[in-house]
């Protein structure tokens, strides 16, 4: 199972393996504190979709087209995921403080997707 939680909660037993998917390291979190297994730097969206996108609710129908389309463009960045995935839990991390709205909600649909794809 996918799960996503901000960084800034607690790392619980059930997380499973952890992995941060933000381009940026989160504000205030020291390395040793995040307990995560990788940082995913390249599954997060471009630099020009983050600023573009600018958290706006507004836009999250957009952002998510166009985010699958730097997703699908790019198989290798979260091939992990889904390996991973069908191992055991999986959290992706993100920092945003929107909770619905984010890049790690919009991957995890994805994932998702995928994996339901690739059972069929």
């Amino acid at each position: 199972m996918i799960h996503v939680k901000r960084v800034y909660e607690p790392h619980v037993s059930d997380d499973g393996k952890r992995f941060l998917v933000e381009r940026l390291w989160p504000r205030g979190m020291k390395k040793e504190s995040l307990q995560l297994d990788a940082w995913l730097k390249e599954v997060a969206p471009s630099d020009a979709l983050r600023r573009w996108f600018a958290h706006d609710p507004r836009r999250w129908a957009e952002f998510q087209q166009r985010y699958r389309a730097e997703l699908d463009a790019h198989p290798e960045a979260w091939g992990e995921l889904i390996a991973a995935a069908r191992q055991g839990d999986v959290t992706l991390l993100y920092s945003a403080r929107d909770r619905e709205h984010n890049n790690a909600v919009a991957l995890k649909m994805y994932l998702e997707a995928r994996m339901a794809g690739d059972a069929e």
